[in-house]
C-alpha cells in the first residue's frame, strides 16, 4: 500500500467536522484507504489551529508544520497558485505544498496523488513519496 501524506489549509476557526469530512471524501472518492495516511502537514502559521490538531489526533498522527520557505521548492508542482494565499502566507498554495513537503521529508521524493480539493473554509491535497 502506497503511503499517503495529507496537506491541509484552512481559515481560522474552521470546524473539525469540515476537515474530517474533506479528508474522508477525498479518500473515498479516489478509492484510497484511511490506513494509508502516514502524516498530516500544514503551514507553520496554522500549527496551533485547534481543528487541525484535533484531526491529527483523531487519526493518531502528528501535525507537521512547515514554514513558507520550506514550501517554496514545491511551487513548480502545484496545480493551483493563489496570489491571495501568497500575500498572506509567503507560499503559493498551502495544501499541495504541505503534502509534497511532508512526502519529501519522509521519503526523499514527492508527487501529488490528489490536487487541491476545497470544502468551505478548508483545502486538502494528497501526496505520495514513491
Amino acid at each position: 500500500m502506497t503511503a499517503l501524506y495529507v496537506g491541509l489549509g484552512c481559515r481560522r476557526g474552521c470546524p473539525l467536522e469540515v476537515l474530517d469530512a474533506l479528508l474522508r471524501q477525498a479518500l473515498q472518492a479516489n478509492g484510497l484507504q484511511p490506513s494509508a495516511v502516514r502524516g498530516i502537514a500544514t503551514l507553520a502559521a496554522k500549527a496551533d489551529e485547534p481543528a487541525l490538531l484535533q484531526l491529527a489526533e483523531r487519526h493518531g498522527l502528528a501535525l507537521q508544520p512547515f514554514d513558507a520557505l520550506q514550501l517554496q521548492p514545491f511551487e513548480a508542482q502545484l496545480s493551483h497558485r493563489s496570489s491571495i494565499t501568497y500575500s498572506h502566507t509567503g507560499c503559493w498554495g498551502v495544501a499541495e505544498s504541505a503534502a509534497l513537503a511532508l512526502a519529501w521529508q519522509v521519503e526523499g521524493q514527492a508527487s501529488l496523488v490528489l490536487t487541491r480539493q476545497v470544502l468551505g473554509p478548508a483545502t486538502l491535497a494528497l501526496a505520495r513519496g514513491r
